[in-house]
């Protein structure tokens, strides 16, 4: 994946009698540039003509992963992502991923309509607010966000803000679960935008939510794509009844699942939680979100992780050098039988013999 690039150049009408002496610094140029290149970019330059513009490629870039609790105030944790986001660009992060529905506490513990009054546009109020600290900061913000597309029509959705503070794109989950306490169904459409990756100023990544994390199908599309990190935003906690029977064996089946598609797929997989114990203003036991964020690489080795109860900022490197290093020894991409695969987009392949 580390594409040879080019340098291009058109030399500069000449006066006469200065063209030996031109020619030389042109030839000269030439030559340092081509060796830098070659040097650089893991091969020779090609196509070398002049018009003084070197192109490069990044090869590496930073990513920081916010975990974070989460209060009752929009306004507040909006403010609070902001800062973290500045933080990690100033640490080196080029790509910040925000965790999943980070202005609210996870409502999706009870069906109530009034909480469709935290939805809102896209773009709207808040990515407006997270462009300007993306261009500030000088990094790609992977923004989930509660959407309102229409009355009655509303996303769990993922916005990738620019370095530039622009949009890039937009991600709506597309697994919407329904279970004790995550009753989403209740309050997100399916997404309809498909599995996307996103070409930014750091590199072309994709984002999926949590849910999604346990379909190998999403994460093989978004790679498909050209993602070489895919993020997943996430929300996820132990049912403190069932923590002690089930906690560890639930929390090593979600680490497991998205190593899997790193490994899988070739790319580096971010998974981003919140941490705290979310208690619903009517009552009830809550959810306990279990923090745990972590990075891991092509192979499914995990380079960075949080812990599992303290707000933190987890920071690790996107190399393309070891991903194009992986991928050509575990060339899974190249072995898959496209031809042989009938039946996967069926619910089930019922017996009809």
């Amino acid at each position: 994946m580390v594409a040879r690039p080019t340098v291009l150049a058109t030399p500069r009408a000449r006066p006469k009698g200065h063209e030996l002496r031109s020619e030389r610094r042109f030839n000269n140029f030439q030559s340092r540039s081509a060796r830098l290149l070659e040097r650089f970019a893991c091969g020779p330059a090609s196509n070398i003509r002049v018009d003084f513009l070197i192109v490069t490629t990044q090869t590496k870039f930073g990513v920081g992963l916010v975990q974070m609790a989460v209060s009752r105030n929009p306004q507040e944790n909006l403010a609070r992502a902001s800062a973290k986001i500045e933080e990690a660009g100033r640490n080196g992060a080029q790509v910040v991923c925000l965790p999943e529905l980070f202005q609210s506490q996870y409502f999706c513990q009870r069906e109530d309509t009034a909480n469709f009054d935290l939805a809102e546009a896209v773009p709207g109020p808040t990515t407006e607010a997270l462009g300007r600290v993306a261009q500030k900061a000088k990094v790609v913000v992977v923004a989930p966000l509660f959407e309102r597309r229409a009355a009655g029509v509303y996303h769990n959705t993922a916005a990738i803000i620019d370095a530039d503070g622009k949009i890039a794109g937009v991600y709506r989950k597309m697994h919407i679960p329904d279970d004790p306490a995550y009753y989403e169904k209740f309050y997100f459409t399916p997404g309809d935008l498909g599995f996307r990756a996103f070409a930014t100023q750091a590199g072309k990544i994709a984002t999926l939510i949590c849910w999604d994390q346990w379909y190998p199908e999403g994460a093989r599309l978004a790679a498909l794509n050209g993602a070489c990190i895919l993020f997943y935003p996430t929300a996820i906690g132990w049912h403190p009844s069932e923590k002690e029977a089930n906690g560890a064996a639930q929390r090593d089946s979600w680490r497991t699942v998205q190593r899997g598609h790193a490994i899988a797929n070739g790319i580096y997989v971010a998974a981003v939680n919140r941490v705290g114990h979310e208690i619903p203003a009517a009552g009830g036991d809550g959810l306990e979100f279990w923090g745990g964020s972590f990075l891991c690489d092509p192979q499914g080795v995990v380079i960075a992780e949080a812990s599992t109860d303290r707000e933190e900022i987890l920071y690790g490197t996107v190399d393309l050098a070891h991903l194009e290093d992986v991928r050509r020894n575990w060339p899974f991409l190249r072995d898959r039988r496209i031809d042989a695969y009938q039946g996967i987009e069926q619910r089930f392949l019922d017996d009809k013999s």
